[in-house]
């Protein structure tokens, strides 16, 4: 997987960029703030991204960021169900990613609402499933996923419930 990409800028726009690194121009998608850092840059000078690679049966996508902080909190929104790369990109171009981190912790699905194409389903979703940095960082802020499982058995008995069959003791030895 590509995880970085340093090289010259040969084009932009507010959606994807194309950089060439060693004679190989990769297009990489990105978000506004990401855009708007690289167009502050002298159009000679080397450009670094940092890529989250995104892998599908049809198509490999490059995806850039200037900071390490956005490329987090882009992979913390695309393990929410229903939000795939690209809406975790306008979400990301949408709003600031320190905005949106203050919109998740207090649960302002109305500021969310406001994203395009985030509608009130997805900004609650987004407001119970993305994890919050702590203050030693993302790897201990990690939410318990709801798990699937079915629940253990009762102890003393292996019957399911509303069985006929009689539930036989459990007896210690």
């Amino acid at each position: 997987m590509i995880g970085h990409l340093r090289g010259r800028l040969l084009s932009s726009s507010p959606e994807r960029v194309l950089v060439d690194v060693g004679g190989v121009g990769y297009a990489v998608r990105v978000p506004l703030s990401t855009y708007y850092e690289l167009e502050k840059r002298d159009p000679r000078a080397e450009v670094e991204l940092l890529i989250h690679t995104q892998v599908r049966e049809d198509a490999i996508e490059l995806f850039g960021f200037s900071t390490e902080r956005e490329r987090t909190l882009f992979e913390k929104l695309i393990s929410v169900s229903g939000i795939g790369p690209r809406l975790a990109q306008g979400i990301l171009s949408g709003m600031a990613a320190e905005d949106l981190l203050t919109c998740l912790s207090n649960g302002d699905v109305f500021r969310l609402v406001r994203i395009p194409g985030v509608g009130k389903k997805t900004a609650e979703r987004l407001v119970l499933e993305v994890p919050r940095p702590s203050p030693t960082g993302w790897s201990s802020c990690a939410r318990p996923r709801p798990s699937h499982a079915a629940p253990p058995a009762r102890r003393g008995t292996d019957a399911p419930i509303g069985s006929s069959a009689r539930a036989s003791p459990v007896i210690a030895q």
